[in-house]
């Protein structure tokens, strides 16, 4: 792992040459697009931009060099124009895709506490944080390049139809190549089909699943270790197999379609825990996606 010393020190990422990255991080912007659009190969994204005023929540600057894509957090649970601004500048200064990460309106809880929502409110506050967002991205001169929902509001779409259409209109507004990352979801993925929203397909290593395959939340899911993130992540990307909470073992349904990899920045070995699946994102991608330099 390197220091988090070393890491305060890197170059832009775009005058960076792959032999110059420290070891573990993913080469430079010049051999990866940072645009909108599905994924080409395996990826990994983290939400970003979690705190408020001095209030810190993740190592946002040390973790941004190991990932691909970040999720922003547009100022419901987590966030502030400043922080926003700031995290868009680090995206484009280390090449990584910046997406917008919308939540409910709980700061207080973070946005894992549930909040039953009218439809109309719920694709308002969507539109409100997105916007806010792309309005900052634009000022950068950087796109929006997907959206993800984050905590309870990504579970609250998996519960109620109507809350999932209400959101995914809302993202339907702001291009139809702005994908919605989402575990993989067929309700949703015929939803997105339905609105014309791309539907990125996605896996966690850090928290755990039920044995029918479904998301368990943080709370409720034991710590991972960086060694268990590793070999989820390649376990995924390789044999499209994860295992539950009951160590049985499910298909995650890809079909040798590249999807993105989810790390949390809240949890303490984050560093760690990303620097394991950086490596096993990078083993798969040279196995199945030889000839995708970007």
């Amino acid at each position: 792992m390197p220091s988090l010393r070393l890491l305060h020190r890197l170059p832009l990422r775009h005058t960076v040459s792959r032999s110059s990255a420290l070891p573990g991080q993913r080469p430079s912007s010049q051999h990866f697009r940072m645009a909108s659009g599905l994924a080409r190969k395996y990826e990994i994204n983290a939400d970003m931009g979690e705190g408020f005023g001095r209030w810190k929540m993740g190592p946002d600057e040390e973790l941004m060099p190991y990932i691909d894509a970040a999720n922003i957090a547009c100022g419901y649970h987590a966030g502030d124009p400043s922080i926003m601004l700031k995290t868009v500048r680090l995206c484009k200064k280390h090449g990584v895709k910046a997406g917008a990460h919308p939540g409910l309106q709980d700061m207080f809880g973070f946005g894992r506490r549930k909040i039953e929502i009218d439809p109309k409110d719920m694709y308002a506050m969507v539109l409100y944080q997105v916007g806010a967002l792309k309005a900052i991205l634009n000022s950068e001169g950087v796109e929006l390049s997907h959206i993800k929902p984050h905590g309870e509001l990504f579970f609250y779409m998996q519960r109620d139809e109507t809350i999932m259409r209400a959101v995914l209109e809302a993202c339907a507004t702001f291009g139809d190549n702005i994908p919605v990352y989402a575990s993989q979801n067929a309700t949703q993925e015929a939803m997105c089909k339905d609105l014309g929203i791309p539907f990125q397909g996605e896996v966690y290593v850090d928290i755990d699943y039920s044995p029918e395959g479904k998301l368990i939340p943080v709370a409720q899911s034991k710590v991972a270790t960086p060694e268990l993130c590793y070999e989820r992540a390649l376990s995924a990307s390789l044999k499209d197999e994860g295992k539950d909470n009951s160590g049985g073992i499910f298909s995650f349904g890809f079909e040798g379609k590249p999807f993105s990899i989810c790390v949390h920045s809240d949890h303490p070995t984050v560093l760690q825990n990303v620097t394991g699946v950086r490596k096993a994102v990078d083993e798969a991608n040279r196995q199945r996606f030889p000839n995708v330099s970007k």
